[in-house]
């Protein structure tokens, strides 16, 4: 195990690793990019329904301006006061706040998908100690990448906000003779206009931080060659092990086909490479099937058995190789091949009618 730890990681994760891996958490997010959508959907909020939701503030001022004067300061007025209060803002300010965290979660499940999981939030002592803490501060890859991407987004944003700053400062100059009204307009549409630029930007940069994170995350979950041969013998079993038991399920079919071949009708050879042997009872099967079969010294062993318990031994080429190639021991002869071995299933009834000792070699 020592020596895998210094080995490359170079082969892509399995499945089994991606799971373990998603199951703990641990999968391809940007959190930019859900901040990115929650600001441009909260600024496409403000853009169509500030108009209302001002409104509404200044009315629900002027209301609680107008009670003033029948306002009991006591602690039953100051409850219903909250109250009040709390319901206006629900009413006015609660499509917005539940608008952003709709859009949050949709953002969060259009990256990852379905996933639930409080593996993250386990307590870990690795994570409390203060010197795994200092170590990755200061020789973690990850922490320097996190820097550069930070500098980077603060750069590009505060150069597209100072652009579109720029842009309208021309126009301030207007103001000077407007009334109080025409400069919080203004000043509401300039603040959008930034606002949309630095946004468009941000969610520009987010877009390639999602990305970087699936790269990320990719390479972390890499695997060693020595891992993907552990996992698989966890999941497939150890070859050796699976090679013996290979072994044993040969020999055991080897030995259940010679205790069948005495139980055979004929047998059918190549003449001297391969033997099948066949065996048909109206009464049980509804086709002729095959209960062994070989080639090389196996049939030779067939034929020897067959010989020995006096089942006929018939020489056939093409039926034999046919026989060998398409049907597997235990199986029926398929339809193609009812009317050759027919032919010889006849031919050795009509032999035992003759002469029930005879054998054909």
């Amino acid at each position: 195990m020592a020596e895998e730890s210094f080995q490359e990681r170079t082969e892509q994760a399995t499945g089994k690793r991606r799971d373990d891996a998603r199951n703990k958490g641990q999968v391809a997010r940007s959190m930019d990019l859900n901040s990115a959508f929650m600001l441009m959907f909260g600024l496409l909020l403000l853009l169509f329904t500030g108009g209302a939701m001002v409104t509404g503030l200044a009315d629900m001022l002027r209301e609680f301006f107008a009670r003033a004067s029948r306002f009991h300061a006591d602690m039953e007025g100051l409850r219903q006061l909250i109250i009040d209060v709390m319901l206006r803002l629900l009413v006015i300010l609660g499509p917005v706040v539940g608008g952003l965290a709709v859009v949050g979660l949709a953002s969060g499940y259009a990256q990852v998908g379905p996933l639930w999981t409080f593996e993250p939030m386990k307590p870990s002592f690795g994570k409390m100690n203060p010197l795994n803490g200092i170590k990755k501060i200061i020789v973690s890859r990850r922490t320097l990448v996190e820097l550069a991407k930070n500098v980077l987004k603060a750069s590009v944003v505060g150069i597209v906000a100072y652009v579109a700053l720029e842009g309208i400062m021309s126009e301030t100059v207007t103001l000077m003779d407007g009334d109080a009204s025409t400069i919080l307009s203004f000043m509401a549409r300039a603040a959008l206009g930034v606002g949309f630029k630095t946004g468009l930007a941000f969610l520009a940069l987010a877009v390639l931080d999602y990305f970087y994170q699936r790269f990320e995350h990719e390479r972390n979950l890499k695997m060693t060659k020595e891992a993907v041969k552990e996992e698989n013998k966890e999941l497939e079993g150890d070859p050796i092990m699976k090679g013996r038991i290979r072994g044993i399920q040969r020999r055991l079919a080897y030995r259940r086909m010679m205790h069948d071949v005495p139980k055979a009708d004929v047998v059918v050879t190549n003449p001297t490479h391969l033997a099948v042997a066949l065996k048909y009872e109206s009464s049980t099967m509804s086709a002729p099937r095959v209960v062994a079969k070989g080639a090389g010294l196996i049939a030779e062993r067939i034929k020897t058995i067959a010989r020995e318990h006096h089942v006929p031994v018939i020489e056939d080429k093409p039926l034999a190789r046919t026989l060998f190639k398409s049907v597997d021991v235990g199986d029926e002869v398929p339809e193609k091949l009812f009317q050759a071995v027919a032919q010889v299933l006849a031919y050795i009834y009509r032999l035992r009618t003759l002469s029930p000792s005879a054998t054909m070699n």
